[in-house]
Formats: C-alpha cells, sequence, structure tokens
C-alpha cells in the first residue's frame, strides 16, 4: 500500500466493462480521493486514474475456440495479475463480467484472503450454470445490473445487490435527431440505417461483410435509404474502413458519437450484446445478428438454456426484435427482415412501444454510485 491509503485492483476485459468501470472508479474516488486503482482496462479506466498492468484490447476475445489465438498473452496477463496479490496486494479485488479470466481471478484472491466484488454478473443464468458453485466460493459480494439476477443469486446462497443497469447514466443524447442528420452530414428524407458490429475487431471481421451485403441488398430495393457506422473507440478506424471499402457500399463512419448516431437511425442491424440495451434505450428497431465459429457455436448450443440470445428479448421476456444466429444470419434474410419492419409504420411503433418498457425494468439511474457504496463497505 501507497502512504496508507488503500490499495484496489480493477479488472475489466471489453469495452463496456472498461466503461462502467472507469463511472465505478470515479464515484470511489468521490467518496475517498485517497484510494488507489491499479489493473487491467482499457482507455476509460487510465482516464478514471488507473494505473494499468494490461490493456484489454489486447485481451478481448469471442467464443470459446477464439482464445486459443490469444492463450499467450491471456496466461501472461493472468500471471502478472496474481503476482500483484503478493507484491503489491490490494486490500479489495473489483471484478467487471469477463468470466473466465475474472473467476480465476476471484479464486487466486481468496486464497490470499483478499475480498472479492464483483461487479455486473457473469451470465450463468443463461449458460454454464456450474459455474454459480465458483462464484459462491470466490466471490463476497456481487453488484448486479439486471433485475432478474438478485433473485437468482439468493436462491444459490450468494450476497447480491441489484443496483440498477449502469447504461441509464450513460445513453444520453447531445442533439435532436434532424440536428444529428445535419451534424453527421446525412441526408433528411432518407431511411436511415445504423450499422453496429461490435467493438471487437474478430466481431466485426464476422459480421461487417454481412452487414455490407445486406446494405447492398437494400440499396437495390430502397431509392433513398443511407447506411451509417458509428465506430467503437476499441477499434481502428482504418480497420473498418477497409473492409467497408472491399464491399464498395458507401457508408458513413462516425467516431465517438454512437447515441446520437443510433437515435438518428430508423432501423439498426446490431450485434449481440450491450449495444442492443443501448439501441432499445434509444427505441430505435433493430435486428440481433450474431456469427462465432461453428465450433464455438455447437460447444454453446450445448450449454445455452434460454430461448433468445439478445439482451433486449431476455430482459422483454419474450421476442420483440428479430434475432438472426451463426447460419441464419445471410444478407437476404436481415434485408427482407428489415425492409418488411421499416415499411410497416404499424410495426415500427409496437416494436418501439416494447422498446420503451426495457428501460422501466432496469431499475433508477446511478449504478455506479450504488455500486461504489457496496464496494467502499468492503475496505
Amino acid at each position: 500500500m501507497n502512504d496508507g491509503a488503500k490499495t484496489i485492483m480493477i479488472v475489466a476485459g471489453e469495452a463496456s466493462g472498461d466503461l462502467h468501470g472507469s463511472n465505478l472508479v470515479k464515484a470511489m474516488l468521490d467518496r475517498e480521493p485517497s484510494l488507489k486503482f491499479f489493473g487491467m482496462g482499457g482507455r476509460r479506466l487510465e482516464d478514471a486514474g488507473v494505473q494499468l498492468v494490461a490493456h484489454a484490447s489486447d485481451m478481448a476475445v469471442v467464443g470459446l475456440t477464439e482464445v486459443v489465438s490469444k492463450l499467450g498473452m491471456i496466461l501472461k496477463v493472468m500471471r502478472q495479475l496474481k503476482a500483484s496479490f503478493k507484491t503489491n496486494k490490494p486490500d479489495l479485488v473489483i471484478l467487471i463480467d469477463y468470466p473466465d479470466f475474472n473467476l480465476s481471478l476471484a479464486k487466486a484472491a481468496k486464497k490470499q484472503d483478499i475480498k472479492v466484488f464483483y461487479y455486473i454478473s457473469p451470465q450463468v443464468w443463461a449458460w454454464r450454470k456450474g459455474r454459480i458453485n465458483k462464484i459462491r466460493r470466490v466471490v463476497d459480494k456481487m453488484a448486479v445490473i439486471l433485475p432478474f439476477e438478485a433473485d437468482f443469486y439468493h436462491q444459490a446462497h450468494i450476497d447480491a445487490a441489484f443496483v440498477g443497469h449502469p447504461l441509464l447514466d450513460t445513453v444520453k443524447t447531445k442533439y435532436s435527431r434532424q440536428e444529428a442528420l445535419h451534424q453527421f452530414g446525412l441526408r433528411e428524407g432518407f431511411k436511415t440505417i445504423g450499422l453496429l458490429p461490435g467493438s471487437r475487431q474478430s466481431e466485426v471481421v464476422k459480421l461487417l461483410p454481412i452487414m455490407l451485403q445486406t446494405a447492398k441488398i437494400l440499396r437495390e430495393k430502397v431509392a433513398k435509404i443511407q447506411f451509417v457506422l458509428p465506430l467503437a473507440d476499441t477499434l481502428d478506424p482504418a480497420f473498418v474502413s477497409s473492409i467497408i471499402g472491399d464491399h464498395g457500399v458507401d457508408v458513413k463512419v462516425i467516431a465517438g458519437e454512437i447515441y446520437d448516431v443510433v437515435a438518428a437511425s430508423d432501423m439498426a442491424i446490431v450485434a449481440s450484446g450491450t449495444a442492443t440495451l443501448e439501441a432499445a434505450l434509444l427505441e430505435t428497431p433493430m435486428l440481433i445478428i450474431y456469427k462465432m465459429s461453428p465450433l464455438s457455436y455447437l460447444l454453446g448450443r450445448l450449454f445455452i438454456h434460454v430461448a433468445n440470445i439478445g439482451l433486449v428479448n431476455i430482459i422483454a421476456g419474450k421476442t420483440i426484435v428479430p434475432e438472426f444466429i451463426q447460419n441464419d444470419a445471410t444478407p437476404e434474410r436481415l434485408a427482407q427482415a428489415l425492409l418488411d419492419i421499416l415499411t410497416d409504420e404499424r410495426r415500427m411503433d409496437a416494436i418501439r412501444k416494447e422498446l420503451s418498457k426495457i428501460k422501466n425494468k432496469l431499475g433508477q439511474p446511478g449504478a455506479a454510485q450504488r455500486a461504489a457504496a457496496l464496494a467502499y463497505g468492503m475496505l
């Protein structure tokens, strides 16, 4: 520890964890400015004052088989973080989502008698439920962000508290729709379709070409249509532009304005994940798409226990927006489904109405502050 200050390790392996972790760190520093943070994350955690041992962008993978290509890096970072339990023993370990990595880290922390706080639950209610026994052994307290998760963990005798969803504090727009169209150089009177292929390079490689082929089909069928891609800050603009260039589709790429871009879109094609919930909070009708390696998909089918994979549909308890998974995710099917919704105003309104109900199920704003209070109480 530094000059008597409490030291906290925080670990986030993905873009959404980096964002929500940074807000948690800020909320904890508001309570106690002398706290020292180190660990793994991205630019946002670093900007919030966390000394990074490793960068999350080096660790982001999708699917079980994709881990193999980065296994050397993953194991190296794991060794570094575990070693710090002895060399710079933290007073608390905060883990954010990223379950396979973080649960292994939690086990090592418990061996050193270090308390473990888990913010944003692994989705054990959806797949690999056997992990709940490990969570009971190695996690001291959980702060969960989906309304049904607290009861799920309480039934397994795990200390869990529902703090609300952190997106309620972050999903905000700066412009009206008309202002956004003008700001982004988009044409009024055109149908605007948002393309959200994910925040990881491996996701974009699989999903963006399908989205671009879908855009080609739509352009042939709809005279006044335009496409816009809000660039995740974890992605290299040149990398994304090169894929778009290879497909010869006119797509406006906009960095740093994801919420205004999605809000200005009539519809969006969205990679399954946090972005579907962001689009829902902005009440933008969408198609959910996901694709992984055949082996990852096959293994996933063996373990997944939910009817839907899109968070929007899971929270709604029914399918309110269509999902296109693996072999169903073809440009032809996506284009037809999008046209069916886009040309049916009553269906568009019905979807928007269902999306508007999602917000009310996610608790109240202030998730980071409530999670910070729980974590601070463990020091």
